[in-house]
């Protein structure tokens, strides 16, 4: 898969890495039957995301991404092709993430979320837009907490590249 981005705005070595957790992540650009893309306001912390998260032991990326689809945007999804990969280092988890990014349709209808009760907790909300004024709500989103700002950027990045 093309990297198509690092982010590392703390400057982490490679020496440093050794001592962090990878982490590997799914994620998509989903699209319905309107051409309009799925994000998820994380409204606690003032940003976007796009449908994703980690890969479970027993799973494969198609799987996983299936599963994160189904729990943060209530749908079904048909997998594409390749969007990219983007690795972060988060410093101040000690951790590396990689994510690998597909386009996705929705099959079928929009159902019901199972959002974490993390996830709950910071208010996601899902919204459909169409794709370029995704990118410009990413690019006005101001994140007030560290995370936000790594997702930001990378899903922005994702987003570009479709």
């Amino acid at each position: 898969m093309k990297l198509l981005a690092t982010i590392n705005p703390e400057n982490i070595t490679e020496e440093e890495v050794k001592k962090f957790n990878i982490r590997y992540a799914a994620r998509a650009v989903v699209f319905d039957a309107g051409g309009n893309v799925a994000l998820l306001n994380v409204q606690k912390y003032r940003y976007h995301k796009i449908p994703g998260g980690g890969i479970e032991a027993s799973e494969d990326v198609p799987t996983a991404l299936q599963r994160e689809c189904m729990e943060e945007i209530g749908c079904k999804v048909e997998i594409g092709s390749e969007i990219g990969e983007i690795v972060e280092y988060r410093g101040q988890f000690k951790l590396k993430q990689i994510s690998y990014c597909y386009r996705a349709k929705v099959v079928g209808g929009k159902g019901v979320t199972s959002f974490t009760e993390s996830e709950k907790s910071n208010d996601f909300k899902v919204e459909w837009a169409k794709l370029d004024d995704a990118i410009k709500t990413f690019e006005v989103d101001n994140p007030d907490e560290y995370e936000g700002n790594f997702i930001r950027e990378r899903d922005l990045t994702f987003l570009r590249n479709y």
